[in-house]
């Protein structure tokens, strides 16, 4: 006979599994088990995948958790149908919302309200009875079962035996069956399983050090002392339980007894709450619709009015009427409080959502297909992802939770993942290797998955130099590999929220994560699984700036619209065209910059193709240089049949986006829009070979019934299917395009207004305050010194200038912040003493602000000022001199300071920067630039005199060194030297990488000196290197 575990912990105990889920069904399979049941720590988020793996694998899943109760003892629950599930849910959610965050408990009072349709087993070692037996209080132990026995039901509560073979289980299993004999209970066999096999011991003994914060060789009560709770075979565990036959049998009873119990509901959104009288969701749905049309378009042709009229109606019969109207309410809470966002992602495919002033992609126009966004054969549920302007994107969320119920709201989580540094520390920390050592390696691994560490000392230099490669890391590396992908804690999804016509926790089990904030147990894609919208809320630094640099533009020029910045600006196209896109939105990656200085964009339809060009995907397909070719004439575009000439005429012959897909298997194919779009999620989404096949059958079969030859129609399917892997949305890059192309406008024509906002909402995009300052300074815009009575908050313009920020000093914190500001409401400082007395900041902040210059205007001399600092104390609201008495009035200026000279100019730049990071008077580089000119080195602003070719010297500082996949798999490095002038953009092939590679990702980096070729492409140029060394 067979045996099912019902007490078996996944990773998603969090610290306390050690066998993946996959591997853990897949295992039960094998061994013939018909059923396997998941109980994790106090969540059920291994649930939804957990039933897909078990199902496809042909075993019953059911659905659990071990819980812990109030008295810190477990329980195990299992759910026997949906309304089990709802229970469990319940129950968890208020353990978890009810105690202190990470500790979750239950009271017995939650169960006694939610304990049907649940199987109860006793628990382990650590269950209520268990310890009461152990510490021989046996009646106690005895009442506790009836509690439960009231609770659940007699039918429904199994004593659990568990054999770990440790001291005293024996006995204990005896007391146990005794007990269950006495109160006519059945008993349940487990072998509260926690890895699936012994080899996997050491690695949840590992995984205990981590969540225990000990060391191997510590004893900790919550490590285990042997290798026994692996997943047994049913042989093995009826051999165990030699003794309780019926306590293995009931194993199969009670998997009988629970069946499918997640949520079959797909209907969960709710009703729109804010219909006029005598209208349904669909018809105010079309009456917004319309009227936005009318906006967007004037009088509407009978091509907007058909494509309105059959998004409607597909959205209508699909049921999501509600959901396009919750999300236009959102948006126009945002517009009534004139809170900037923009809509991106698919949802920029449809009319509908372009008319709702969602999106500002106008998918007519464009030619963009709905169906990659909603069709009636898709099963997919709608997204819609919108940014908001960081500062006020929790005003809109907070507006959505107050409307519908803090009880029907809640924000997705998303699963923190071990990956190769944190696996790499938390594994290493428990080996007891040196804590210095723990933090060098650390900090060299690059941003991989924990498996891949091996693989990346192999190819990295500076991983192989440190030390990694030597036998001893051999077993910490293999650990980590173990634990690759395993969930660590559970954190906040950046921007999704679900809304619920059901309260939530009827659904899913809600949690506090950090913040304050509920989320949900399962991830995005989830709660989908179980009917639940996701709606994403995104926040966007870039919105932030826009608004900003809009208002400060507005004080000069009050008639300045951001709506209207012309798409046709001859200025700002020649400034892309020339790869000065630092700040750009999109465009300012060094790849990027290569691209615009060479593609010569003319319009937005090049801007849209940059932002999908620029992907990981299209980059190793090598898509990027046949569309530059064709673009600029060097190539023939040519078609593989004439009907792909309107579908690939914009892209010059070649698939960039996934629309095309869709176009190309609905206009060679016949495909329904349905079909089309399980084509290109079959090609986009890496699926099986079979899958791949299968479809490519389909599209060739009906590619003949069409008309097609056989071997056009397989000539075609290969041609989409060696493109569409690395195709990208269109609506999704025409939404970004646009931002991209205005911010690239602000730039071209005022660039000290966006400048300062962007410098403001750091960290953004992909260059620090340092850069972007070095950048601001190449055209033209002078950077002003922090100023005590000048300074604000945020960067700010002063005539033509930008003015740093006194939030931009190293531990200025808000509240410092606000009590300068407002005590110079009442009057500017007149001295540094009239600050002390008047504003509080801490002396660590103080002294940064001393050093970088912020009080130069009332006292020149920074060592005087910070002589006098060390020298007072804090006595209350302020700092008084405490030496008044042998220097009078010490620094208000009527008395002479000590006679201690200033720092030098060198010694100035340096505290500065570090106080800063920001070169206020001159860059580093500039220091050296008479001794690198003395030796032929070329500043950035003149390499554009230079032949391609020709060998040159260049140096700077290394800005974002990275390694982005290559097509033909070899590593190449890419960073920016940065000089007094600007960035020079320098590539690195495997060659020179794995002699010179080390320099550039062991930090911190130096400056370096780079000697290489220089390159031309377009009007772009960049240095090739041969060798890099350090500058100092």
């Amino acid at each position: 006979m067979s045996f099912v575990h019902l007490h078996t912990h996944s990773p998603f105990s969090f610290l306390d599994g050690a066998g993946g889920i996959e591997d853990m069904v897949a295992a039960a399979a094998a061994m013939g088990m018909p059923a396997l049941a998941v109980t994790d720590h106090n969540n059920l988020c291994a649930a939804v995948c957990f039933s897909k793996m078990a199902k496809k694998a042909g075993i019953k899943p059911i659905i659990g958790t071990e819980l812990t109760m109030e008295d810190g003892s477990h329980l195990t629950l299992l759910a026997q149908n949906p309304r089990g599930y709802s229970n469990l849910c319940r129950i968890l959610s208020t353990a978890h919302l009810a105690s202190p965050r990470l500790d979750p408990q239950a009271k017995f009072g939650v169960l006694e309200g939610h304990g049907r349709d649940l199987v109860a087993l006793s628990g382990c070692r650590r269950g209520s009875i268990s310890r009461l037996i152990l510490r021989g209080k046996y009646h106690e132990a005895e009442e506790t079962a009836v509690k439960y026995i009231n609770i659940f039901g007699r039918g429904n509560f199994f004593i659990e035996l568990v054999n770990d073979f440790l001291p005293g289980s024996r006995h204990l299993n005896s007391s146990l069956a005794e007990l269950a004999a006495h109160l006519d209970l059945e008993t349940a066999a487990t072998n509260n399983v926690h890895y699936i096999n012994k080899e996997q011991f050491k690695i949840h003994d590992l995984l205990t050090c981590v969540r225990t914060l000990t060391k191997l060789e510590e004893v900790h009560p919550e490590r285990r002392l042997n290798g026994e709770n692996y997943l047994k075979s049913a042989a093995e565990m009826r051999e165990i339980f030699s003794e309780y036959p019926r306590a293995a049998a009931n194993t199969l009873m009670i998997a009988e007894m629970c069946g499918p119990s997640l949520p079959a509901c797909d209907r969960l959104f709710p009703a729109f709450s804010d219909l006029p009288p005598g209208e349904n969701a669909a018809g105010f749905l079309r009456r917004l619709t319309m009227a936005g049309a009318r906006e967007r378009y004037g009088r509407l042709n009978q091509d907007v009015a058909s494509r309105l009229e059959h998004e409607l109606d597909i959205i209508c019969r699909l049921g999501y009427e509600d959901y396009f109207l919750l999300v236009w309410d959102a948006v126009n809470f945002a517009r009534r409080e004139k809170i900037r966002y923009a809509g991106r992602g698919s949802a920029a495919d449809s009319a509908v959502a372009y008319c709702l002033y969602i999106t500002e992609v106008d998918s007519i126009a464009r030619g963009l297909l709905f169906e990659r966004f909603m069709s009636l054969e898709r099963a997919q549920k709608p997204d819609i992802d919108i940014d908001f302007d960081s500062r006020w994107r929790d005003r809109v969320s907070a507006y959505i939770y107050r409307k519908y119920g803090a009880d029907r709201v809640a924000t997705v989580c998303t699963y923190n993942t071990f990956r190769a540094r944190s696996a790499f520390r938390d594994l290493a920390k428990a080996m007891d290797f040196p804590a210095d050592e723990i933090d060098r390696l650390a900090k060299r691994l690059p941003h991989i998955h924990s498996d891949q560490i091996d693989l990346a000392v192999e190819r990295f230099p500076e991983l192989r130099e440190s030390g990694l490669d030597s036998p001893k890391f051999r077993e910490l590396l293999g650990c980590c590999a173990a634990i690759s992908g395993f969930p660590r804690f559970i954190s906040t999804h950046l921007g999704g929220i679900i809304v619920s016509r059901l309260p939530l926790a009827d659904i899913t089990p809600l949690q506090e994560a950090a913040k304050g904030v509920v989320v949900t147990q399962f991830d995005k894609e989830f709660v989908e699984d179980l009917g639940l919208i996701k709606l994403d809320l995104l926040s966007l630094r870039t919105m932030a700036a826009v608004e900003d640099s809009i208002l400060t533009i507005r004080e000069e020029d009050s008639e300045f619209d951001y709506g209207k910045i012309p798409l046709d600006d001859k200025d700002t196209f020649a400034m892309i065209n020339k790869g000065e896109t630092i700040g750009v939105f999109q465009l300012e990656s060094p790849a990027q910059r290569a691209l615009q200085s060479r593609l010569e964009a003319s319009g937005m339809e090049d801007i849209i193709a940059s932002v999908a060009l620029i992907r990981p995907g299209p980059i190793k397909g090598n898509m990027v240089e046949p569309f530059i070719a064709r673009r600029q004439g060097h190539e023939p575009v040519t078609y593989l049949h004439p009907k792909l000439r309107p579908i690939l005429a914009k892209t010059y012959g070649v698939v960039l986006f996934q629309e095309q897909v869709i176009e190309i298997a609905t206009a060679i194919a016949g495909f329904t829009p349905g079909e089309a779009d399980r084509l290109r999620r079959v090609m986009t989404h890496a699926r099986s070979h079979r899958d791949m096949a299968d479809i490519g059958a389909e599209f060739i079969r009906k590619a003949i019934a069409n008309g097609m030859s056989n071997e056009i129609a397989e000539t075609i399917f290969s041609y989409i299917m060696g493109y569409a892997s690395y195709g990208f949305c269109e609506a999704h890059a025409a939404a970004f395009a646009t931002t991209a192309y205005k911010t690239a406008y602000l730039i071209r024509h005022y660039p000290a207004h966006f400048f300062a906002a962007v410098m403001s909402h750091q960290p953004m995009g992909f260059y620090d305050s340092n850069t972007l300052a070095v950048e601001v300074r190449r055209r033209g815009v002078e950077i002003l010194p922090p100023d005590i009575n000048l300074s604000y908050g945020n960067f700010t313009v002063e005539g033509g200038a930008i003015r740093i920020s006194l939030r931009q000093v190293k531990g200025v914190k808000d509240s410092a912040l606000d009590s300068i500001l407002e005590a110079r409401s009442d009057g500017l400082f007149k001295s540094f003493d009239d600050f002390r007395r008047r504003a509080s900041v801490d002396r660590n902040a103080l002294e940064n602000m001393i050093t970088c210059g912020v009080f130069d205007t009332l006292h020149p001399n920074r060592k005087q000022l910070l002589w006098a600092v060390s020298t007072t104390e804090k006595t209350g609201a302020g700092e008084v001199d405490v030496i008044a008495d042998t220097v009078p009035n010490l620094i208000d200026n009527t008395a002479t300071l000590p006679p201690i000279p200033d720092f030098t100019l060198r010694e100035k730049f340096n505290m500065e920067y570090e106080a800063l990071g920001i070169d206020i008077r001159c860059h580093y580089m500039s220091y050296w630039r008479s001794r690198l000119d003395r030796l032929g080195f070329t500043g950035s602003r003149n390499l554009f005199k230079i032949k391609a070719g020709s060998p040159v010297k260049i140096a700077g500082l290394p800005i974002r060194p990275h390694r982005p996949p290559t097509r033909t798999g070899k590593t190449a490095a890419f960073f920016s030297l940065e000089d007094e002038f600007g960035l020079i953009d320098v590539t690195v092939f495997e060659k020179t990488y794995q002699r010179f590679g080390a320099l550039l990702f062991t930090k911190p980096v130096p400056p370096l000196q780079v000697w290489g070729t220089l390159q031309r492409r377009g009007n772009g140029v960049s240095v090739i290197a041969r060798k890099i060394e350090r500058l100092v």
